[in-house]
């Protein structure tokens, strides 16, 4: 549960109750915009001790008079009209690097997921897990071995937790097929719709706009109220204003890619322009964003994946922003850190399955019963997910006659290490999905 920070002082308050005198001492502390590299929030930095002798409103003033020179405007308004504003400080610059880097090139990169015949299988996988923990964030209830079963095998949802995580799967595939349009509102009532058909408790709110009947409000389990979104009559112009910010019409200056989607993904969620769904859907928009600006690399991690181990830090760095200015750089630099660890808990996956492919390979090699040429083949399977064999094409593999490559393929799809499928008059064989477990099974 997310306790509501403690509202800062106003610098307003602050800065005029200050002497000239005083406030030249309190600007000739050289106070940063952070702490020791943090991005502090005056719920955080009131228990820490004061450098020299300021006492801990001095401090947040010295603070904030530094963070004010670096603040810039960006096109989303509070339900007020004020701006919110972010800026940039070293470690947002460092983490924005890094992620460019990491995810949007290819050097470094396992070849797992840039070999053509393999990386299909993990974009699946992060596709169901990022599903999966998206929907789990928002309350559906359902194991990852029976939600990842009907994913993979696509059978009906039986419940509404189920459609939920379904749901949000067709989404993510549908986001890849759109990278290269434009964002519309109507691209938007589609994704939602998507996400949230069969979902929720009115049928009728798939896919449109909240209208002003429908109050909505994020509120805490005991009715306190987090967040307020802006009115239903101001949400068309807003998603205008949105659609504009995200198709790079603005602002002005430059802004990184990186920092625009996460900027997007607070947009929505401070919107709030649909009845339910909201948090789905703007972690959506933020990969269409990543991916649409060349961060091809997101196709394979998961947010929610990392958002889910604390989900009190995710609605923290909203409420930090609300109750502190509009100064969006909390969220920006909570969400940065998010797809670094992202990025790092999927390269930490890809080594692991490469040991255990390594370490089954082994094992395969001592296995009894298997002939030389069968672990050749079922070594080349492990690797190539997609790999199909015939009798013919293992014949000229090995220089075998056909009856030996017929009977080494035959033998395999009894031990069930190959699955067997006639098209037309050719027997066709493939390697099971589980295949690594079935060889762990050999020993």
């Amino acid at each position: 549960m997310v306790k509501p920070p403690r509202n800062p002082p106003p610098f307003e308050k602050l800065l005029a109750s200050v002497s000239p005198r005083r406030l030249e001492d309190v600007i000739s502390a050289l106070v940063g915009p952070t702490h020791e590299g943090a991005y502090l929030h005056w719920d955080k930095l009131r228990f820490l001790k004061p450098p020299g002798d300021l006492s801990a409103d001095e401090w947040w003033l010295a603070t904030k008079a530094a963070r004010l020179r670096l603040l810039k405007d960006l096109p989303l308004r509070d339900a007020a009209g004020r701006p919110f504003q972010f800026c940039m400080p070293d470690l947002a610059q460092e983490l924005a690097f890094k992620i460019t880097r990491d995810a949007g090139g290819s050097i470094g990169v396992s070849d797992q997921i840039t070999n053509p015949s393999t990386r299909d299988r993990y974009l699946v996988r992060s596709l169901i897990e990022e599903a999966i923990t998206s929907s789990q964030l928002e309350g559906a209830a359902v194991t990852r071995k029976v939600a990842k079963e009907m994913v993979r095998t696509g059978r009906t949802p039986a419940d509404r937790n189920e459609r939920m995580i379904m749901n949000n799967y067709l989404a993510m595939s549908h986001i890849r097929q759109h990278t290269a349009e434009a964002i519309t509102p109507n691209l938007l009532f589609d994704l939602h719709h998507l996400l949230t058909v069969d979902t929720l408790d009115n049928p009728d709110a798939v896919g449109r706009l909240r209208r002003p009947d429908e109050k909505i409000q994020v509120a805490t389990p005991y009715n306190e109220v987090l967040h307020i979104p802006p009115a239903a009559e101001k949400l068309e112009a807003r998603l205008e204003a949105m659609c504009r910010f995200a198709n790079q019409e603005t602002p002005e200056y430059f802004l990184h890619p990186v920092i625009r989607a996460v900027i997007l993904h607070f947009w929505l969620a401070y919107d709030h322009p649909f009845v339910d769904g909201n948090g789905r859907t703007a972690r959506a928009l933020f990969y269409w964003s990543m991916l649409s600006q060349g961060y091809w690399l997101c196709e394979y991690i998961s947010i929610s994946q990392v958002i889910k181990k604390a989900p009190a830090q995710y609605g923290r760095a909203f409420l930090y922003t609300e109750t502190d200015a509009n100064d969006v750089t909390y969220f920006i630099l909570y969400h940065l850190e998010v797809i670094r660890r992202a990025i790092d808990e999927l390269h930490a996956y890809l080594d692991r399955k490469l040991r255990e492919i390594v370490q089954t390979e082994r094992l395969l090699r001592q296995a009894k019963g298997l002939n030389r040429r069968q672990i050749d083949l079922l070594s080349h399977a492990l690797r190539h997910a997609d790999a199909r064999y015939t009798f013919r094409s293992h014949q000229r593999s090995h220089n075998i006659v056909y009856q030996t490559a017929r009977s080494d393929l035959l033998d395999l799809a009894k031990r069930g290490l190959l699955v067997q499928q006639q098209i037309g008059r050719t027997y066709c064989f493939s390697p099971p999905a589980d295949l690594e477990a079935r060889l762990q099974r050999l020993r």
